[in-house]
């Protein structure tokens, strides 16, 4: 498992959820799907793209991401997943309600960058001192 080590203390959350969506997106732009998987809860369920049904469990994510990115396979294209403004709340069973603003800016040699505004809405749980997604909705702008 690929994960960054968290407690979900309330005074430490914030920045711990930060490196965690800083190491996360890091290995989803570097084309790591076992890793970014990693990073999610066995039963997670991940819903990345419009008119795509949503991965659930981490090899689902895997297969599923291993299918999106094999159109781009000869396609220079760079992107780079900026999370920011993100927004923390408990929830009863301890887990945490993260929203964020993401940022996906694409680039290819010699064009201009293309900016892609989406929120992604997690579930963020602590599994063995963990961090982990158990679900994520993104939505676009």
């Amino acid at each position: 498992m690929s994960s960054v080590p968290v407690r979900l203390d309330p005074d430490t959350a914030y920045a711990r959820v930060q490196h965690f969506y800083a190491a996360q997106m890091q290995q989803l732009d570097a084309r790591d799907v076992i890793g970014y998987a990693g990073t999610f809860t066995e039963d997670a369920e991940f819903a990345h793209t419009p008119g795509r049904p949503a991965s659930r469990t981490r090899a689902g994510i895997v297969e599923d991401l291993t299918d999106f990115h094999r159109k781009f396979e000869d396609d220079p294209m760079q992107r780079r997943h900026v999370v920011g403004m993100i927004r923390l709340e408990p929830l009863d069973d301890g887990a945490l309600k993260a929203t964020a603003y993401c940022l996906v800016v694409k680039t290819r040699p010699g064009q201009e960058p293309v900016f892609v505004s989406c929120v992604m809405h997690d579930v963020l749980v602590e599994e063995d001192g963990l961090l982990l997604n158990r679900s994520r909705h993104v939505s676009y702008d």
